[in-house]
C-alpha cells in the first residue's frame, strides 16, 4: 500500500478533520474512522486536486513530441462568470467532457483540454452603474469564484491555457484580428477574402474603374464601400434605457431589451458592421462538411435564409419629374402579373424623393392618412412607424399605410399601380420594397381589402373558396403579347418569366439571404476599444500593430446618457466619448504628426468568443495570435478524411448558441484562412448540444416563490412548506424562484465525487433532467460499497488479495470492460456508471475479498466519473503514481462469449416460460428443450404445435 494507515490516520488528526463525522447524513459518532463520507471525500478531493496542481498532472504541451498519442482537442462553450457564480445546472457539460477526456488520456491520446471566460459584458457595467465599483474589479472576482468552484469538481484542465476575453494581451489580439478583416475585402470571383492592398491595386492600375481622377477622399470612399468591416447607416435596434444599440438576438420576441426589459427601437444609425453576407454560400455549404446535430445546421440554415428568385425593376418618377427605378426580390416571379400595388418600408431611401407635393386626382381617401399633402402623410407614417419593434410590424394584423402620391409601371402589363409606405415590409430583407400580389400573399390581400385595391389571381385556385391561395397550381390571369404563362407549372413559370425580364433588362435571376451583415458597434464602455482612429475628413484609419493594444480608458461615470426610455428619437453617447484627453490621439501613421479621434464605440460581446479556440493552442505567444505550426497540430484537417475542415475534434454548449455564436466564429476563423492565417476552415468539427437540469420551483397562495429545499411532500399527496399548501411547478433554476442548488453545497454535504456521479447518471448527456438534491445519495452510497469492498473501514488498509478471480467474476468484470468503454466513447455516461454499480454488486452478493486483478480494473474505470476517489483507491492498492494515464482496462473476448443462452418462449404471443440451453446449441436443439418444457407441454396439450420458430439467440414462438 502507497501509504500505511496509521500515517493516513496522523494526517487527519493534525488537520483537525473530526473523522467521525460523515456530514452527508445525521452524525453517527460510532462512526468507523476510514468510512467514506463527506468529510473523508472532501479530504482526498482536496488533497489530489493540489498534487494534480503540483506536479502539473493535465498540462498539455503546445508541440507534442513524436511519441505522443493521437491528439484530441476538447472544448466547453466559454462561460460568462456573473456574480452568483455557477448553480448546479452549469456543470452538466464542464463533468461531461472531463470525463471524456480522461478516458481518452487513459486510452493513450494527447489531449488538450481548459477553460476561460468571455468576460466582457453587459452585466458588469451596469453593475458599475448602480454601485461606481469597476467593471474590472467585479469581473475579475466573478472569475476567481468561477475557477475556486471548477477546481472543487475536479476537471482536469491545463489551467495555464486559461483566458479571458478582458485581459489586456487577449484583446490586443482581438483588435489585431478585427484589423485584418477591416483590412480585406471579398472578391466574389475567387470566393475568398483577399487583402484591401491588392484591390487598391487593381484600381490604380485602372483595372476596376476611374481612379487618378478621384480626390484622395473619394479614392478612400470607393475602397470602404468594399471592406470585410465598414460604417454604415443602417436601421438598428436602439434602447434608450440602456442607452445602446443591440443586436437582434439581445431583444425579445416582444421588442423589448433582453437585459433589463426597456423598449427597443428601430432607427437608422452609423454604425460598425461586418460584411458576414459574403460569405453566405460557404457558410451554408460547408455545413455539409460537419459532425454537428442536424437540429443545428438546419437552424443555421434558416437564419442564413437562402433564396433564389428574381429581381425586378419597376419604373417610376420622382416628385422632382426625375426617373427611378424601384427594385423588388421576389421569390416569385411567376405571380408578377398579380401586383396591383407596390409598398416600400418607411426607411426606404426613395420614400422622400418619390412623394409629390399634391395628391394626385382622385386620390381615395383612404389612402391619403386624413393629411393635406403625401409629405405630410409620410412623415407622420414614418414618426409612428419608428416607434414599433420589427416583430410588432410582421405580427399586427390590422394593416396601415398611407400612399405616397406615387405610381410604379408593372413591366409585364405596363399597368400604372400605387406604391404606398407600409410598415409590414421591412428594410432589413431583400431591398425594402415588394411587389404586392393580393391574389397569392394573405398579409398582401389584408391591404388590399383595407383599401380597396384590386386583386388578381395568377395562380389556378381549384375548388379553394378562400381568400389569398398560396399553395401551387397552373399560372391563370399571366400573359401579354410576348409572353404567356397560362397552363405552365410554378417552376416552369419562374423560369420563363425571369428570362423574359432579363431579355427586357427589366429584372436578372438572383439569390438573396434573409442573413444580413452583422451589427459590430456597441455604445458601452465595458468592451474592446476599435483599433480605429478618425482623420480630418472623418475618415475611418485603422491603427499599426505597434499601437496595439488600444487599453480602455479610466471613466468617471459608466451610466448611459440618461434618457427617457420610451423616447426614439434619442442619439447615443458611448461612454468612452466623455474621456477628451483619451479621445483626442496625436499619432505619426505615416504621414508626420496629426490629431485623430479615437472610435468610442466598442466591439460586441461577440468578439472575443469568436476567436478563443485559437488562443487556448498558444496562450503565451507575444508576436503572433497564434503559431502556425500549433494550429496545425491542433486544429489542421485530417489528409486520411477527404473533405474535413479541420476544427476542434468536440466542442460541448448549449443549444442556445445554435446560430449566433457558432455562425459569428465561423465567419472570423474562415477569414483568417482565406487571408492565409490558419490551415484549417472551420472552427469545430463536431458539436455536441448537452441537456439541461431543471428544478422544482413551488409557489404559496399568494404566488409567492418559496424555498424549494425547505417544501416537504405530504404524506397524503401534494406538498407543503411551513404546513401550508404550496404548487409546485418545473422548469430552470434561478434565484427568483428560490430553487438553485450550488455545487458547492453539494460538495460539501456529499463530495464531489458524488456529485460528478449523480449529474453524469441521471440521463443521456443531450437530455435535459430534473434535479432531485434527495437522490444524490443513491450516487454515494455507490461509492460507499465500492470502499467498503476494497478498504477496511476500521484500519484503513485494504482488503483485497492475490488470487485468481473466479470464471462468474472474470465474466462479470469483462462485460462491464466491453459495455463501459463504448458508453464512453459514446457519451452515455449515464449507462455507464449503471453498468459499474452492476459490476460492484456482484462483487458484494460474492461474499469474499475482492481479486486485486479485479479491483484495479474497477478503480481504473470510475476514474473519469469519480477521479479523486479512483485516485485515492489507486494509491492505496499500491501504485505511487497518477492513474491518469494508466491505461485503460480492455476486455479478454474470451469471456464476452457466454456459455448457454435464455430463450423467452411466446405461446401464441404471450411468453409462458423461459428455458436456458448451450450457447451453441442448434434450432433443433432449441425446439426440442422449448417442447419439453412443462408449461410448453400443458398449452399443447398433447398436440403437436401448428407453428414453431427459433430466433436464434433471441427467442422461441409457439403458435397452437
Amino acid at each position: 500500500m502507497a501509504e500505511g494507515s496509521s500515517a493516513f490516520r496522523a494526517r487527519h488528526e493534525h488537520s483537525g478533520m473530526d473523522m467521525s463525522t460523515d456530514t452527508s447524513t445525521a452524525v453517527d459518532t460510532d462512526a468507523p474512522p476510514f468510512r467514506y463520507g463527506a468529510a473523508l471525500a472532501t479530504e482526498i478531493e482536496r488533497r489530489w486536486q493540489d498534487r494534480w496542481e503540483r506536479e502539473g498532472t493535465f498540462h498539455t504541451p503546445s508541440r507534442p513530441g513524436p511519441d505522443a498519442g493521437e491528439k484530441v482537442y476538447l472544448m466547453d462553450m466559454f462561460p460568462y462568470p456573473s456574480g452568483s457564480g455557477l448553480h448546479v445546472g452549469h456543470p452538466l457539460g464542464f463533468i461531461g467532457t472531463d470525463v471524456l477526456g480522461r478516458y481518452l488520456r487513459m486510452n493513450g491520446r494527447t489531449v488538450l483540454h481548459t477553460m476561460g471566460f468571455d468576460s466582457f459584458g453587459l452585466p458588469a457595467e451596469q453593475y458599475a452603474v448602480q454601485t461606481g465599483t469597476h467593471p474590472r474589479t467585479t469581473t475579475e472576482a466573478n472569475i476567481r469564484r468561477y475557477k475556486e468552484q471548477l477546481r472543487q469538481l475536479g476537471l482536469a484542465h491545463d489551467d495555464r491555457r486559461s483566458v479571458a476575453t478582458t485581459d489586456v494581451e487577449f484583446y490586443r489580439w482581438t483588435q489585431w484580428i478585427f484589423l485584418q478583416i477591416y483590412n480585406a475585402w471579398y472578391d466574389p470571383e475567387q470566393q475568398r477574402a483577399r487583402p484591401i492592398a491588392e484591390l487598391e491595386a487593381e484600381y490604380a492600375a485602372g483595372r476596376r474603374g476611374p481612379w487618378a481622377e478621384l480626390s484622395r477622399v473619394e479614392q478612400r470612399q470607393v475602397i470602404d464601400g468594399h471592406r470585410l468591416a465598414y460604417i454604415s447607416e443602417a436601421p438598428v435596434n436602439w434602447c434608450p434605457g440602456l442607452g445602446t444599440v443591440l443586436a437582434n438576438e439581445e431583444v425579445t420576441a416582444d421588442g423589448r431589451s433582453e437585459r433589463g426589459n426597456f423598449p427597443v427601437f428601430r432607427r437608422s444609425l452609423k454604425q460598425w458592421m461586418m460584411r458576414i453576407t459574403a460569405y453566405s454560400d460557404r457558410l451554408v455549404a460547408d455545413l455539409d462538411r460537419l459532425d454537428w446535430p442536424d437540429s443545428v445546421k438546419a437552424m443555421q440554415r434558416n437564419w442564413i435564409g437562402r433564396s433564389e428568385g428574381a429581381v425586378v425593376r419597376f419604373a417610376t418618377a420622382t416628385g422632382s419629374g426625375a426617373l427611378a427605378d424601384i427594385e423588388v426580390f421576389t421569390t416569385r416571379p411567376d405571380t408578377l402579373f398579380g401586383a396591383t400595388y407596390m409598398v416600400l418600408a418607411p426607411e426606404h431611401p426613395l420614400v422622400s424623393s418619390l412623394t409629390p407635393l399634391e395628391w394626385p386626382e382622385g386620390t381615395d381617401e383612404r389612402w391619403t392618412g386624413g393629411s393635406s399633402t403625401p409629405a405630410l402623410a409620410v412623415e407622420d407614417y414614418r414618426f409612428e412607424a419608428g416607434r414599433k419593434t420589427d416583430l410588432d410590424r410582421q405580427e399586427n394584423k390590422q394593416k396601415t399605410g398611407v400612399f405616397t402620391g406615387a405610381y410604379a409601371v408593372n413591366p409585364v402589363n405596363g399597368r400604372e399601380i400605387p406604391v404606398f409606405v407600409a410598415d409590414y415590409v421591412l428594410m432589413g430583407y431583400g431591398t425594402g420594397a415588394i411587389m404586392a400580389v393580393p391574389g397569392q400573399d394573405q398579409r398582401d390581400w389584408d391591404f388590399a381589402a383595407a383599401f380597396g385595391l384590386p386583386i388578381v389571381r395568377t395562380v389556378d385556385p381549384g375548388d379553394w373558396e378562400g381568400e389569398a391561395f398560396t399553395g401551387d397550381g397552373p399560372a391563370i390571369n399571366s400573359a401579354n403579347e410576348e409572353i404567356s404563362l397560362d397552363g405552365l407549372g410554378v417552376t416552369e413559370a419562374k423560369r420563363a418569366i425571369t428570362d423574359w425580364l432579363v431579355a427586357r433588362g427589366d429584372g436578372e435571376a438572383v439569390t438573396q439571404y434573409k442573413l444580413r451583415d452583422w451589427l459590430f458597434s456597441r455604445q458601452r464602455y465595458w468592451g474592446e476599444p476599435f483599433p480605429i482612429v478618425w482623420d480630418a475628413d472623418g475618415l475611418p484609419v485603422g491603427l499599426p500593430d505597434s499601437e496595439l493594444p488600444v487599453e480602455l480608458p479610466e471613466i468617471d461615470d459608466y451610466s448611459p446618457k440618461t434618457y427617457d426610455a420610451d423616447a426614439a428619437d434619442t442619439e447615443p453617447e458611448p461612454p468612452l466619448s466623455r474621456n477628451e484627453e483619451w479621445v483626442v490621439a496625436e499619432l505619426d501613421l505615416g504621414d508626420g504628426t496629426a490629431s485623430y479621434r479615437r472610435e468610442t464605440n466598442t466591439m460586441p460581446q461577440w468578439a472575443g468568443s469568436c476567436w478563443y479556440h485559437l488562443r487556448y493552442l498558444d496562450p503565451d505567444n507575444t508576436e503572433r495570435f497564434v503559431d502556425p505550426d500549433i494550429e496545425k497540430y491542433w486544429l489542421g484537417a485530417d489528409p486520411s478524411k477527404p473533405g474535413d475542415p479541420g476544427g476542434v475534434d468536440l466542442y460541448v454548449g448549449g443549444v442556445e448558441h445554435a446560430v449566433l455564436h457558432l455562425l459569428y466564429a465561423r465567419f472570423w476563423h474562415k477569414v483568417l484562412y482565406d487571408l492565409g492565417h490558419l490551415s484549417s476552415e472551420e472552427p469545430f468539427r463536431r458539436l455536441f448540444n448537452q441537456g439541461y437540469i431543471q428544478a422544482f420551483a413551488y409557489t404559496d397562495a399568494r404566488g409567492t416563490y418559496v424555498p424549494a429545499e425547505e417544501v416537504v411532500e405530504a404524506a397524503e399527496g401534494g406538498f407543503t412548506w411551513n404546513n401550508e399548501p404550496v404548487r409546485r411547478e418545473y422548469g430552470k433554476m434561478g434565484k427568483s424562484l428560490k430553487n438553485v442548488v450550488t455545487p458547492d453545497e453539494m460538495c460539501e454535504r456529499y463530495g464531489a465525487d458524488t456529485f460528478r456521479l449523480y449529474e453524469m447518471s441521471t440521463g443521456p448527456m443531450d437530455v435535459s433532467r430534473p434535479w432531485s438534491t434527495r437522490d444524490v445519495v443513491g450516487s454515494q452510497r455507490f461509492l460507499q460499497r465500492v470502499w467498503r469492498n476494497l478498504v477496511d473501514e476500521h484500519t484503513g488498509e485494504t482488503r483485497v488479495v492475490d488470487t485468481e478471480p473466479d470464471v462468474d467474476t472474470l465474466r462479470a468484470l469483462h462485460k462491464a470492460i466491453a459495455g463501459v468503454h463504448t458508453d464512453y466513447r459514446a457519451l452515455h455516461y449515464n449507462t455507464a456508471a449503471a453498468k459499474l454499480i452492476e459490476l460492484n454488486n456482484h462483487l458484494t452478493r460474492s461474499g469474499t475479498a475482492v481479486p486485486r486483478s479485479v479491483a484495479e480494473a474497477l478503480v481504473l474505470m470510475m476514474a473519469p466519473l469519480t477521479p479523486h476517489v479512483a485516485e485515492e483507491l489507486w494509491s492505496r492498492l499500491g501504485h505511487p503514481e497518477t492513474l491518469a494515464y494508466a491505461p485503460f482496462p480492455v476486455a479478454d473476448e474470451r469471456y464476452l462469449v457466454a456459455d448457454t443462452v435464455e430463450y423467452p418462449i411466446q405461446v401464441n404471443g404471450k411468453v409462458r416460460s423461459r428455458v436456458t440451453v448451450a450457447a451453441d446449441a442448434t434450432p433443433a436443439e432449441v425446439e426440442a428443450a422449448a417442447l419439453a418444457d412443462e408449461k410448453v407441454a400443458a398449452a399443447l396439450g398433447g398436440k403437436d404445435p401448428r407453428k414453431l420458430i427459433v430466433v436464434p439467440g433471441r427467442l422461441v414462438n409457439v403458435v397452437v
